[in-house]
């Protein structure tokens, strides 16, 4: 699920502004119009009546709400978030940056690490969740357990890459320069490692923020997720929207808080983005990438028999395997995988096409760009998790619900990916475009789709990712209508440890399978340009 970020660094950089596009006032101020009007339009729509103040709170009311909330609970709420967010970020961070660098400077540690590593990685976050809640409960172990796994993976992998993508030429130029190790280490390699190892603090915080949110919103009693969750009960969707501004805020501000540290820190050329190459393992070397995992599987065979720990809690994996295997076969979990990859699949059609048309047009209408671009770059800012109270209150708890929601997860990924590739085209294409005399319909399909085809498939491949892990985080909020989520919910309130347990083992593969279905997508759709 990580390498997503990692080999499609486009999605994660900001795109150079339009030529002259700040140059004049009247340009600045095109960005005001889609808020202005969407505000003007709430205005009416609460001024009219023409929804239930309920599902539409009036501006006047958010805004008194906001007021009182700024000098009552709002502060104490957030304050507990942020203090667990910091916590979880200061053992995640030192862990993965202390494994990745370790596994970047061995090989042999990379060749028996990293392959059960990668595959623990392929379960996201969401789908620990019911397992850490029945190990630890509910309480703040809950809290920091769920953020040290989102974190540690990104900056494990970013740092590796780093590190040992830095080591050949610069043990080279240390060879020269006569170099003792500490100082290639400190001097040389460290340096060149810390872009990518910042890339991977930036993922890492994105990920263990909207992680938090989604823990909260499901087993918390204080934190502004929990707020939100307090309002959706009682209806009072003012105080719902307040958090949500709150968030965007908050994300838009650590989003630039780690770029300017980025750019203070980083301030010598390097490349753009990271590329996570797995080692070619030959001969023997595969036999000792089997290692750990064996041995991991024996201790918890161990374990189990000679009760080192209550049975109940760790099932011997031998009964996860039986009860996944059977659970496929009577179709109590097949059934429910299949309800849950259709959800997928419809939500990334339903998102991923409307980011793609959104993508296409906003990249080769500079007006379309100064008019939507700043506003859905402020609204994709908010972490995914802090819509579902509104989604709720707003769609219910059925499939609309979860559709929206995967949508939304999806929408973004096409979106950022098709708009860029477009507007980032040659300009010779458009001059093509002009003495072949093509209209709008032939410049798209022989000129502009075919350049940006490359970027708009790898949007695609992780927006099926995303729309993925959407799923799962939708059936664990609305829990009517099956689907693997749904289950794994109810197995965790059951205890029965072997059924979540073979649920994580199902997402974790098909998540797998998603992003190479995603790889062998994008490879076979531009096979041309490696022609």
């Amino acid at each position: 699920m990580a390498r997503a970020s990692l080999s499609s660094p486009s999605l994660s950089t900001p795109a150079p502004p339009p030529s002259g596009a700040g140059t004049w006032p009247w340009a600045r101020l095109q960005a005001w119009y889609l808020p202005l009007g969407l505000a003007l339009l709430w205005w009416l729509a609460s001024r009219n009546h023409w929804m239930s103040e309920q599902i539409l709170p009036a501006p006047s009311l958010v805004w008194q709400s906001a007021l009182e909330l700024a000098h009552g609970e709002l502060w104490s709420h957030l304050a507990i978030s942020l203090q667990r967010l910091l916590l979880g970020l200061v053992a995640g961070v030192t862990s993965g940056a202390v494994l990745g660098a370790w596994l970047g400077f061995s090989r042999r540690a990379e060749r028996l690490v990293m392959p059960t590593f990668n595959a623990l990685a392929q379960i996201p976050t969401l789908a620990w969740v019911p397992l850490f809640m029945v190990l630890f409960g509910i309480g703040e172990l809950l809290k920091l357990v769920v953020l040290v796994k989102a974190i540690i993976v990104p900056v494990t992998l970013h740092t590796l890459v780093g590190v040992r993508d830095a080591q050949p030429r610069l043990r080279e130029a240390a060879a020269v320069l006569r170099l003792p190790g500490p100082l290639l280490i400190t001097r040389l390699i460290l340096p060149a490692a810390l872009p990518a190892f910042l890339a991977g603090v930036r993922l890492a915080l994105a990920t263990g923020w909207s992680s938090l949110l989604a823990v909260e919103l499901l087993a918390s009693s204080e934190g502004i997720g929990y707020l939100m969750v307090w309002a959706r009960q009682l209806f009072m969707l003012d105080i719902v929207f307040v958090c949500i501004v709150v968030i965007g805020l908050l994300g838009y501000a650590m989003d630039r808080g780690l770029g300017w540290l980025d750019r203070r820190l980083v301030h010598w050329p390097h490349p753009p983005g990271a590329q996570l190459r797995g080692q070619q393992l030959q001969g023997a070397e595969r036999l000792h990438a089997l290692v750990l995992p064996l041995g991991l599987l024996l201790l918890w065979q161990l374990a189990n028999q000679l009760q080192w720990v209550d049975a109940q809690i760790l099932v011997a994996p031998w009964q996860v395997l039986t009860t996944a295997w059977y659970g496929v076969l009577d179709g109590s979990l097949s059934s429910a995988l299949v309800v849950s990859v259709g959800r997928a699949l419809g939500g990334l059609l339903l998102g991923g096409g409307l980011g793609f048309v959104l993508g296409l047009w906003l990249g080769l209408s500079h007006p379309a760009e100064r008019v939507l671009g700043p506003t859905l770059a402020g609204v994709r800012q908010i972490a995914i998790f802090a819509w579902v109270p509104l989604l709720t209150a707003w769609f219910g708890l059925g499939e609309l619900a979860k559709w929206v929601f995967v949508g939304l997860a999806a929408f973004f990924p096409l979106f950022i990916a098709t708009q860029r590739s477009v507007a980032n085209r040659s300009a010779q294409l458009d001059e093509a475009a002009r003495v072949l005399h093509l209209n709008l319909r032939q410049r798209l399909l022989q000129l502009v789709l075919p350049g940006a085809a490359p970027g708009i498939f790898a949007g695609l491949r992780v927006g099926l990712i995303y729309a993925w892990l959407g799923t799962i985080g939708a059936e664990y909020f609305m829990p009517s209508g099956g689907g693997i989520g749904s289950l794994m919910i109810g197995a965790q309130q059951l205890l029965r440890m072997d059924l979540i347990m073979a649920g994580m083992l199902l997402v974790g593969l098909t998540g797998a399978l998603l992003g190479a279905l995603g790889q062998h997508i994008e490879s076979r759709a531009t096979r041309w340009r490696r022609a």
